[in-house]
């Protein structure tokens, strides 16, 4: 029985889905010690289990231009190779390189990157699969997005092929020391299951760990409520918190009545970051709801503008997510969660690195329409005022969210599989 496992985890979203594992997993074995190695910035997302002694991070780490997206865009990719991820990811190999030769198990989370370290580092592992899935090339393009021919392109491919996962992919996750393949839903399991991969889909685990807790009476009362996510990577997190809340004041003067912005954001950008924005587009800082108030919801600041109310969150998400009526994101992870919990967003995509034009239309079909792009600030508050005003549109719309999203219980699930193929 192991009493060691390695983790690598590739991109802010894959060290929140290894987390939710890792912390499942030491229910089960709590004299398990975990390493992990971020494999893309710092790791933040585990800083907290590390300082409760619960796991530690180890090998180089370092931010990249790219945010880890230099799969988006050439220009990204020549940034982080001036970086030196080249480096960098040879280090981390040698790592993971040692850890193998001692026979120890290795859980990778994410996509081809962590998995050739795994399958490279010689000993048993895990892959969890996290970003791509069959919905992207089975699911029609949004309303207003029209394939172009590389999209068709790349869709006969996959189609063809009967999987997003490509034959290199295959191979190595057919090896006899991949003892475990987890994938984010069925459709994409089954895809892998015809060419000779032991794919499961135990369950996703982006929907566990929000909060049931009801609003508070006063922020309840002033419905409709929108869930900002503008991202976390810097400096493109602060220009998307511009669009979203460009299409939100458009909004707000169109129709009158009082409406609540919700800003969930990670550790950037703060509330101090984000004020001379704010003021720029006429907010004003306001003193209520008072301290104790913002205090009980986690809020860092309360900002008006007129009847529209913005509230700032940093990590506030999962708490505040159940309570929004709709969406507006340019996140990755937390718009996938949100559509997940029934609740359907409208995203405007920007110059990137992450949430480009590519990247908001795939996002849209994986999601099936339940996160619909918008082209300018000016269609978002359009397709936001009709989606506040007619409720049967949004529970039709939440409830694919949900069915492309599934069920609760997923870290469970995996961390039993892990405990059972890949400990011993």
């Amino acid at each position: 029985m192991a009493t060691r496992l390695l983790v690598l985890s590739n991109g802010h979203g894959e060290d929140l889905i290894a987390l939710r594992v890792i912390r499942a997993l030491l229910e089960l074995r709590p004299q398990l010690e975990i390493a992990v190695l971020p494999m893309v910035g710092e790791g933040q997302s585990y800083a907290a289990e590390e300082a409760a002694g619960r796991l530690r991070r180890i090998g180089p780490r370092q931010e990249l231009p790219s945010g880890g997206f230099s799969n988006q865009s050439f220009s990204g990719l020549l940034s982080d190779l001036a970086a030196g991820v080249l480096g960098l990811s040879w280090r981390q190999w040698r790592l993971v390189r040692a850890w193998g030769k001692r026979g120890e198990p290795v859980l990778a989370v994410g996509d081809l990157l962590p998995l050739l370290m795994a399958c490279a580092g010689g000993g048993p592992f895990g892959f969890i699969g996290t970003p791509k899935s069959d919905f992207t090339w089975a699911s029609p393009a949004p309303p207003g997005w029209p394939s172009s021919p590389w999209d068709l392109l790349a869709d006969a491919y996959h189609r063809r092929k009967g999987s997003e996962w490509d034959p290199w992919e295959w191979t190595l996750l057919r090896g006899r020391r991949c003892r475990l393949v987890a994938l984010r839903d069925r459709l994409t399991a089954r895809g892998l299951r015809r060419h000779g991969v032991n794919a499961l889909a135990p369950g996703n685990p982006m929907m566990d760990g929000f909060a049931a807790s009801p609003p508070p009476a006063w922020l309840e009362a002033s419905a409709p409520r929108v869930l900002l996510l503008p991202g976390s990577r810097m400096p493109e997190a602060l220009g998307n918190a511009e669009r979203l809340l460009h299409a939100l004041t458009l909004l707000a003067d169109q129709q009158g009545g009082v409406l609540t912005a919700l800003l969930a954001t990670g550790s950037r950008p703060n509330a101090t970051e984000v004020a001379p924005l704010l003021e720029r587009m006429g907010f004003k800082a306001h003193p209520e709801p008072g301290e104790m108030e913002l205090r009980a919801l986690g809020a860092a600041a309360c900002w008006h503008r007129g009847p529209l109310q913005l509230l700032i969150g940093p990590g506030c998400f999962s708490r505040w997510a159940p309570w929004a009526t709709a969406g507006l994101a340019t996140a990755g992870t937390a718009t996938e969660q949100l559509v997940g919990l029934a609740i359907p967003a409208l995203s405007i995509p920007g110059p990137g690195p992450q949430f480009k034009a590519g990247f908001a239309r795939r996002q849209s079909r994986l999601l099936g329409g339940a996160v619909l792009p918008c082209r300018t600030p000016q269609q978002a508050a359009e397709q936001l005022g009709v989606l506040l005003r007619e409720p049967e549109l949004r529970r039709r719309l939440g409830r694919i969210g949900e069915a492309r999203m599934g069920p609760t219980g997923g870290s469970e699930r995996l961390a039993a599989l892990v405990a059972e193929r890949l400990l011993g």
